[in-house]
């Protein structure tokens, strides 16, 4: 992705849309909001990723030559649209939650203001990566938190849905809590930490398992992570780990960061048996480290099941999030600019009360409670709206709005959860590093209760629009219904 034009990353009806604008001489500025409906795997939360990646994007938006002269090929394209596309470039401001914020269903978590044209364009590619990215972040922050501190590692490239999400999804998962991952290119793209022991095929080169420890040992003296299933775990697999471990020392070279892997059988009862043999033979320290189709909901299992496993390799069901393969992120009109430079607002309808979109030029406030640093809740309003946290706010569900909070004044603070990213088409945001990126992650999971964390009815954070949003929303609903 990061070497490739992806300006026709883009749905057909995008470029359609945008030859209808042109030819209409329809040049508006408008608002469109991202955003998405519920939370992946059922959870009470999401992680924002992928925002470094849309910044890529729109920098090295153009048509080529190429590019146009393929769109003219599909006969659909008429000539002054095609020229005008050769000149095409984002003017336009976007506006962003960053990187490793939670976030929660509803809440814009991406902001563009600019002609609807350039608006448009961009809506395919930015879901696109906002979307994967957020979806594998989430699912590593639940795998990390039924993981209860102990290292996770992603390695699931081999089966990643391509190269990209492999690459991408590695970058993701270290956002949202694994300590690194097996992926070589994804380590030196984002400089995060690269993991990785070896294979059954490494034990079967060698004549006995023995031989095949000893060589790796003394290889990786400081990364000696045996694996100890080849043959069996018990007879073989952790005598002769053991055996090695014990020459080793005997030989006075210092082992650290040793231990054994497992990839099969009956997790639980295998850990405790070994856990046993290892501390008898004096190997107290050494990591018992697990894989084997792992996700958040079998972790948790193995943990609830007293398992002395202290390091989780885990592959497949995150890497693909294969429970919840999608995120369902959208992206909606929601104002126009008029002539005095104020917003008209837009709602879209449904017959589905959570299709229907809040209206407006918008900004997002998350509350925290003073005692206890926790999220109150997320406060959608106008973005010209200010408040004051010395006074009394109350709070309401805009779906049930007789259900009401008070928050006492001097008891809450509030913060703005979007940053200007572009302004008039200029960047104007550095990305963190990864592992900046990650420590915020970890900050902002401290601010929910485990209540939300947990992976069966979680508790939930509520996201509440202001009254003057709430008002605007009820009088467009009022209007487009004819009541």
């Amino acid at each position: 992705m990061s070497t490739l034009n992806l300006t026709l990353l883009t749905d057909l009806y995008e470029m359609t849309m945008m030859q209808g604008y042109f030819k209409s001489n329809n040049h508006d500025v408008v608002v469109f909001d991202a955003f998405y409906r519920s939370n992946p795997c059922q959870g009470g939360y999401a992680v924002c990723a992928g925002l470094e990646q849309v910044i890529e994007y729109i920098r090295h938006l153009h048509f080529s030559e190429e590019d146009v002269a393929y769109l003219r090929s599909l006969g659909i394209f008429e000539e002054d649209f095609l020229s005008y596309l050769k000149n095409f470039k984002f003017s336009g401001d976007l506006y962003a939650i960053p990187e490793g914020t939670l976030i929660f269903p509803r809440e814009p978590f991406l902001k563009v203001i600019a002609p609807i044209m350039e608006a448009q364009l961009i809506e395919t590619a930015v879901l696109n990566i906002v979307n994967h990215q957020s979806l594998i972040a989430t699912k590593a922050a639940r795998v990390c938190y039924a993981a209860k501190g102990d290292g996770v590692m992603e390695f699931g490239l081999r089966r990643a849905q391509g190269p990209d999400a492999g690459v991408y999804g590695a970058r993701a998962a270290v956002i949202g809590g694994c300590k690194g991952t097996s992926n070589v290119l994804a380590g030196a793209m984002f400089d995060i930490p690269v993991l990785g022991t070896h294979a059954h095929s490494w034990i079967m080169s060698f004549p006995d398992e023995y031989t095949a420890f000893l060589n790796y040992a003394k290889l990786y003296p400081s990364a000696c992570i045996l694996l100890v299933d080849t043959y069996d775990t018990l007879k073989s697999g952790i005598p002769n780990a053991i055996k090695v471990f014990s020459q080793m020392r005997k030989e006075g070279i210092p082992l650290t960061g040793y231990g054994i892997r497992m990839d099969s059988g009956d997790l639980a009862y295998l850990s405790k048996k070994a856990r046993r043999m290892l501390d008898e033979a004096g190997f107290t320290d050494a990591v018992i480290a697990a894989s084997n189709d792992l996700d958040e909901y079998l972790i948790e299992s193995l943990k609830f099941q007293g398992a002395m496993i202290t390091s989780w390799g885990v592959g497949t069901n995150l890497i693909t999030s294969k429970d919840n393969p999608a995120f369902g992120g959208v992206y909606k009109l929601a104002a126009i600019q008029k002539e005095d430079g104020t917003f008209l607002p837009k709602i879209k309808l449904s017959e589905n009360t959570e299709k229907i979109t809040n209206p407006g030029n918008k900004t997002v406030y998350r509350i925290y409670d003073n005692d206890t640093g926790k999220i109150r809740a997320d406060y959608i309003c106008l973005a010209e709206e200010t408040f004051d946290t010395e006074e009394d706010l109350i709070l309401f569900d805009p779906n049930e709005p007789w259900k009401r909070t008070r928050l006492a004044g001097g008891s809450y603070t509030m913060r703005e959860l979007f940053v200007p990213v572009f302004l008039k088409g200029a960047c104007v945001y550095q990305s963190p590093a990864v592992m900046e990126i990650q420590a915020v992650c970890t900050k902002e999971k401290d601010t929910i209760w485990n209540e939300t964390k947990r992976f069966v009815n979680p508790a939930k954070i509520y996201v509440d629009l202001s009254d003057k949003l709430y008002a605007i929303k009820r009088e467009l609903l009022g209007e487009m219904s004819g009541v």
